[in-house]
């Protein structure tokens, strides 16, 4: 499993996960390092306890004396933990040294710092706080009884938000509120237009929000729309015949802790409670010589502003990633649902917030993948045919945001490509219609009086490559090219149809902030000077390739534009450094500005030749369908990076033929038995 697995009995590798004792053990010191300093244990609470990951500059050199063949000591094993004090603002960060090389015997505490001015994520505990605080909260039982003539507790369910542009300075959720029929029934069929404001801090409701009188009698919609098995009544007489997926032979990856390998891949699977999967040392055989590809790649953050300009649903804009953290939001994947075929799942292990280990099964599927034509030719003067069939691996997991599901899939091809496709599906977030209203101004009706409100998802990766540099990517440069029409006064171009790929350097931090141009088939390239390709002479490299996609839609001056500061723009460059691992900054929760990348941008930096990071924001922009209703089915939106002069040819023209004995011809035998 991802948090439990070890390279050797003594020396995890440094990048895997903590284990359930190294959580116990960090809390244990914190704990004793808190009453040293005169707080009690009833004033913590732990919001993270993580894996302090290595200085990259340290986890380069051990990645080269392990890729070298030998055996080098890993740096010192650490535990990244934040700490919030019950009824005070602000956090603790901390950093907890683990037993291990370099660190003698015992955990102690090496590093504790205050920081006001931030709020620490909402967590699982968090999320459940507050809707209990909500439903017990005398004023809000009041209302459901006067207001909507509910007094069954049971049927009510408050969805925790994060507070965009929050009237508050304390660290609060929004819960907006909805009901349902029965217990095991549809709530976002049944909105009600009052959202409690929860203070964690003070641990109670400050204010309730409603568009009408509070008072008032409201008629809320009281029409089912389910999508539970268990609620369904009617079912298609045709339904699809099993199609199953075998591998007789067992899959071809392999897995030593948390290091895997599949065909000519090698890579370090991590897993956190913010960023969820993470890919380390993507490594590629080629030649008998493994070759770095990238040293980590993860999904960084996730903007959710909606269109809705109505009080108080103008405040729905949650930063994901920032806000709640994907590794805390993923959920256990079932076999054969989630996942289909050879299947090993990787479980993980985080905290709650009294500091325990909380193990999640099933949180990570990895499986292989046919996804039809690799490469075909007909030499037609004599009917030869050449034809592979391509297979990727697929590392996934999916998160649950309250109402959203997030299933994120890593992609990895045997022709070099890494990908990334997210999914998105569950149920639209949904709301009564404002006062005035007859019909959404900014939304559609999914039901009578229920509003599902346009919005966008602007995602952010954070690629970290290393291109056949077993420094860890430091040589690097990052290029854009652009197709251009020769015109027609050029001398080359007496056709009237010639035109070129031009490329240009992204020298610096600024000339790097770009923006995508489908109509120039706009590419950016990240090359290795240093290495030349043996065919064409240029420098090896990869291409990230984007999808087309609206840009933010929020207008400069809004709280959306400053706070999403990443999303203005499809491709940042930066230098690498340590502490810049967070688009939106360390701390999103209640923040009204950006503190990351506006602030790693902000000097005109060089990037060519200094260890560049990529940072490349897409998404989906969701105007609503009454398709998406009760649930939605998936929407898929993601990128991909592909060699580009990294092999000197095709690199899959190794696979040998196979054609698929299983297959068959509808009523005839099996097909291409003895064909070639």
């Amino acid at each position: 499993d991802v948090a439990g697995a070890k390279s050797t009995p003594t020396h995890p590798h440094p990048l895997e996960e903590l284990t359930a004792d190294e959580i116990r053990m960090a809390a244990a010191s914190i704990r004793a390092h808190a009453k040293g300093a005169g707080v009690s244990e009833g004033e913590l609470r732990f919001n993270v306890i993580s894996l302090n990951e290595p200085p990259k500059a340290q986890l380069v050199a051990y990645q080269a004396a392990e890729a070298a063949g030998g055996k080098p000591v890993p740096p010192a094993r650490q535990a990244f933990v934040i700490i919030q004090r019950r009824g005070k603002t602000g956090v603790v960060e901390a950093v907890v040294s683990l037993p291990g090389p370099g660190n003698g015997s015992a955990p102690s505490v090496v590093a504790w710092e205050e920081i006001e001015n931030v709020q620490a994520l909402a967590t699982p505990d968090d999320c459940f706080e507050a809707e209990a605080i909500a439903k017990a909260d005398p004023r809000v039982i009041k209302m459901l009884e006067e207001r909507y003539g509910v007094t069954d507790m049971n049927l009510v369910a408050c969805d925790p938000w994060s507070i965009h542009n929050s009237p508050l300075s304390s660290r609060a959720i929004q819960c907006f509120m909805y009901l349902k029929l029965r217990p095991e029934g549809n709530q976002y069929a049944h909105p009600i237009d009052m959202v409690p404001l929860v203070d964690m801090d003070a641990g109670k409701v400050v204010d309730i929000e409603v568009h009408r009188g509070e008072l008032d009698k409201v008629d809320w919609n009281k029409v089912p729309n389910e999508y539970d098995s268990r609620l369904q009544t009617v079912f298609t007489a045709d339904p699809p015949k099993p199609l199953n997926i075998t591998q007789p032979e067992g899959p071809s990856f392999r897995v030593d802790g948390n290091r895997i390998e599949w065909q000519k891949w090698s890579f370090r699977l991590g897993f956190n409670y913010r960023e969820g999967v993470v890919l380390h040392d993507l490594r590629f055989k080629d030649g008998g010589r493994e070759r770095p590809v990238m040293q980590r790649v993860s999904l960084v953050e996730m903007a959710v502003p909606y269109a809705d300009a109505n009080a108080p649903y103008n405040r729905k804009c949650a930063f994901d990633v920032g806000d709640y953290g994907l590794g805390y939001t993923t959920n256990s994947l079932s076999l054969g649902c989630d996942c289909l075929g050879h299947i090993r799942y990787f479980d993980a292990t985080l905290s709650n917030a009294q500091g325990e280990p909380v193990t999640l099964p099933s949180a990570v599927c990895m499986h292989e993948e046919d996804t039809g034509l690799l490469y075909k030719h007909v030499d037609f003067r004599t009917g030869h045919s050449e034809s592979r069939r391509q297979r990727r691996l697929v590392i996934s997991h999916i998160s649950t945001v309250v109402n959203y599901e997030y299933a994120f899939y890593w992609y990895l091809y045997q022709d070099g490509t890494i990908a990334l496709d997210i999914k998105l599906t569950g149920e639209l977030s949904t709301n009564m219609l404002s006062t005035g209203e007859d019909k959404p101004d900014f939304g559609i009706l999914v039901g009578p009086n229920v509003n599902a409100q346009h919005h966008q998802h602007m995602f952010c990766a954070r690629i970290d490559p290393a291109i056949d540099d077993d420094a860890g990517g430091k040589s690097l440069v990052v290029t854009e090219v652009n197709v251009q029409q020769l015109a027609a006064d050029d001398p080359r171009n007496g056709c009237k149809h010639a035109w070129v790929p031009v490329e240009t350097e992204l020298e610096t931090v600024h000339a790097a902030a770009r923006e995508i141009a489908p109509e120039k088939g706009r590419i950016w390239k990240m090359k290795n000077p240093g290495v030349a390709n043996a065919v064409t002479g240029a420098p090896v490299a990869y291409k990230l390739l984007p999808m087309a996609h609206p840009p933010l839609l929020a207008l400069e001056g809004s709280v959306v534009h400053a706070k999403g500061h990443f999303a203005t723009k499809q491709l940042w460059v930066t230098p690498h450094h340590d502490k810049e691992r967070y688009p939106s900054g360390d701390y999103v929760l209640g923040k009204k500005d950006c503190s990351g990348l506006k602030v790693y941008t902000a000097e005109d930096k060089k990037v060519s030749g200094a260890d560049p990071v990529l940072w490349y924001t897409f998404g989906v922009t969701h105007v609503i369908r009454p398709e998406d209703f009760p649930i939605m089915n998936v929407e898929v939106c993601g990128f991909q990076m592909k060699p580009y002069g990294f092999f000197e040819k095709n690199p899959c023209l190794d696979l040998p033929m196979d054609a698929n004995k299983a297959s068959k011809l509808d009523g005839a035998e099996p097909c291409c038995s003895g064909s070639s």
